[in-house]
Order: structure tokens, then sequence, then C-alpha cells
């Protein structure tokens, strides 16, 4: 079934929410700075939703494409991690996961785990190449959805289970290195 379910859909908001909230207080200087937050969250919000909600609703579709069940599930105890890590300004979060059943080989899995992190790309991709195009006032959002989408696609490519980067390393080596390191040559020149 290609659509999300209600328990999916409410999944996927808290977590959107959730992470959006992290990336405000990390770059506002936390919620005590009240001002600053609440200036910092409807630009998290939009940047997450590009980055969250595109990278997990990749996997999905890929899966689904593949003949996979696939289906969202958010991560309480890892929703309140990134929480508690936002408070000391750091954004770490695993809030759930796509949950995919079928008869899936090494190579499948592998090309749906990388279809998260290549969404998070293409936005940023994009982002990058509108950035000359749009008004000033658009231009701090459009950097803020770039470097969402960069830092999740890189954190997600790391090579460590259950991240997707382990599993596109288990399917090939080759594919994860050449989407990794470019990708971490661009999140060093613009971070």
């Amino acid at each position: 079934m290609h659509l999300l379910s209600r328990r999916e859909i409410k999944d996927l908001v808290v977590s959107w929410i959730t992470i959006s909230v992290c990336f405000a207080w990390a770059v506002s200087g936390g919620i005590l700075r009240l001002w600053d937050f609440a200036g910092a969250l409807p630009i998290a919000l939009i940047a997450v939703a590009t980055g969250f909600i595109f990278h997990e609703l990749a996997h999905r579709f890929t899966a689904i494409h593949f003949g996979a069940y696939a289906e969202y599930r958010a991560w309480p105890s890892g929703l309140i991690l990134a929480l508690i890590m936002a408070l000391f300004g750091i954004v770490f979060a695993a809030p759930g996961a796509v949950y995919i059943v079928g008869n899936i080989n090494r190579k499948t899995y592998g090309m749906i785990s990388l279809a998260g992190p290549l969404a998070n790309i293409t936005v940023a991709l994009i982002s990058l190449i509108l950035l000359p195009y749009v008004p000033l006032s658009l231009k701090m959002l459009l950097l803020f959805i770039m470097r969402v989408n960069v830092f999740l696609a890189l954190f997600n490519l790391l090579p460590v289970f259950p991240l997707d980067g382990a599993k596109v390393f288990v399917w090939d080596k080759r594919v994860w290195a050449l989407t990794f390191f470019p990708l971490l040559i661009f999140y060093l020149l613009i971070f």
C-alpha cells in the first residue's frame, strides 16, 4: 500500500516537530533565548520537513518500488534523547526508521538505504542552485535548508549500524565512498 497510515502520519509529524525543535534550539542558543528560538523554529520546521520527511519517504517509496512493505515508526526514546542532547547544543536525531518487510537482498537493501541520503543531497543541491536567484529574504531559509539536508545526509551515511551508511557500505563500498567523501568535502566547505 502506498498511502500513509494514520499512525505513520502521526509518527512522522511528532518526529518532524521534535527534530525541528532540536535544530531551532541548536541555532538559537536554546529555549532560554525565547525570542531567537521563536524566530528559528519556523525556519527549522521548513528545513527539517525537506530533510527528515523527504529522507524517510524516499526509503519508504523505494522499498515499495522493490516490492516490500515499508512503514515509518517513531522511536520515543530516540526523540527524548534528541531533545536532551539539543539542550546541550548537540543535534543528534534518531527519531525512528522505516521498517521494511519483504524478500530484500543485500543490493536492494543498500539501494533502499541510499535513497534517504540521496533525497537529502538532491534537496541541498536544488537549494544551492536556487540560492543566487531568490530574494535576500529567502536566502537564509535556503541556506538553512541546504545545511540541514547536507548534515542529515552525511550523518546518515556514517558507516555505523543502524545508520544507512552501514547498509550501503555492506552492499557496495565504492558506492558508499562515491557518495560519502564528496558530501564530506561539501559539508566542510559550507559549515
